[in-house]
């Protein structure tokens, strides 16, 4: 999971490389932390948390897969 959510983030991002995605393990879900650089977060939360929405689905959709559950989490 956490190599999709990185593809899918590098892909929206103007600076990949500060690019840093850390699973958190809370019960039985598991919580991507995202961290980019400050210029891009606008560009991943998108407007009106459209874009940081559509992140979580196709994270809840891809973890349904492996009987897990995940959300993706936005860090500034």
């Amino acid at each position: 999971m956490q190599p999709l959510v990185e593809y899918l983030i590098k892909a929206i991002v103007d600076d990949p490389e500060e690019v840093v995605v850390t699973p958190v393990q809370q019960g039985p879900t598991t919580i991507y932390e995202v961290s980019v650089a400050d210029a891009d977060i606008g560009r991943v939360i998108g407007r009106h948390g459209r874009t940081a929405e559509a992140l979580r689905t196709i994270a809840r959709a891809a973890s349904k897969k492996y009987d897990q559950a995940a959300t993706v989490e936005i860090c500034s």
